[in-house]
């Protein structure tokens, strides 16, 4: 009799501690979060692994061409960073023409479900916001963005596409914007051509 209840004891105690460790196992290990219903949560992917190697302060040239006349060129500065824990690269654009200044704001994101990138620009030339958005999944080497609307105006406006990968090992930025002419075929209409600043090193003698 003794042998039995030490047995029905150790069989007890036994089940409670598989059990208590089976609801621990399935407790959540997130915050609560009740938006997640509705909006669930994203990590970033390739595409923010991407974008991460843009971050930093840059030189820029950019080059307009016109439908008639040689191309017109101006000289800015771009500081790229990361947003939201990484999972967005703003884009900030100075633009200067004599005494006269341009700024200009980029934001760009990529989601993994679908493998796309879109962005928004705005300036300080419009008060127009100009949405883009990929067709294909990311290939890893550049991104390839096509106009697009929020909304249908009944007005059809004239496409464009524009591509950015890196060059020299990712020192430097090549942004390329062309749109669709009456023939169908695609013309260049903008250049940006981004050069990253040198590291601005600090003598040890002026700490």
């Amino acid at each position: 009799m003794r042998t039995f209840l030490i047995v029905l004891i150790f069989l007890t105690t036994h089940h409670l501690t598989s059990s208590l460790a089976a609801q621990e196992k399935k407790a959540p290990t997130e915050p609560n979060d009740p938006q997640s219903r509705y909006e669930p949560r994203s990590n970033p992917g390739e595409g923010q692994k991407f974008l991460q190697k843009f971050v930093g302060d840059w030189d820029v040239v950019k080059t307009f061409h016109p439908r008639s006349g040689g191309p017109v060129r101006q000289r800015g500065e771009c500081r790229q960073t990361m947003l939201h824990d990484g999972r967005f690269l703003q884009s900030a654009f100075v633009f200067w023409s004599g005494d006269t200044k341009t700024t200009g704001t980029g934001l760009i994101g990529f989601d993994p479900a679908s493998g796309r990138f879109t962005s928004v620009w705005i300036d300080s030339r419009s008060t127009r916001m100009s949405f883009r958005q990929g067709k294909e999944k990311f290939d890893g080497k550049r991104i390839e963005l096509f106009s697009c609307s929020l909304g249908d105006d009944g007005k059809k406006g004239r496409s464009s596409r524009t591509i950015t990968h890196l060059e020299d090992d990712g020192r430097r930025i090549v942004h390329r914007q062309s749109t669709a002419g009456d023939d169908g075929k695609e013309r260049l209409v903008m250049e940006l051509i981004l050069t990253k600043k040198p590291k601005k090193t600090v003598d040890p003698g002026q700490k």
